[in-house]
């Protein structure tokens, strides 16, 4: 990740399931809400409801590549947490890539 460093404090997590605006489909949930930094800040989020240890795993690490391609074209200073659904682990990187476009482009975050 570039310009992107990690979300792991619980506070900033339930700070922006609070105060962030939330983007909706059917295989992610985005939490948004800018920050007085001059980087972004990632955080994912995969529930046990999702499956195993190693299905979350997998589900991280499919959301963390199709962040990884849209890198380069998001904003610069906001915060995101990136919410798994039910069926993120039984899609690929690329479908959750089209999806998180679609959400982050609908918000005007994309340059």
């Amino acid at each position: 990740m570039l310009n992107t460093i990690s979300l792991k404090l619980n506070k900033d997590f339930r700070r922006l399931y609070g105060r962030g605006q939330s983007l909706v489909s059917s295989v992610i949930v985005v939490y948004v809400m800018r920050n007085k930094l001059h980087i972004n800040r990632l955080g994912i989020t995969v529930s046990k409801k999702n499956g195993c240890a190693v299905v979350r795993n997998r589900v991280r690490r499919i959301i963390k590549e199709a962040y990884r391609l849209l890198e380069p074209n998001l904003k610069k200073g906001y915060d995101l947490v990136l919410v798994a659904r039910g069926k993120t682990a039984f899609v690929k990187s690329t479908d959750v890539k089209k999806e998180l476009n679609k959400l982050l482009s609908q918000k005007g975050m994309l340059l």
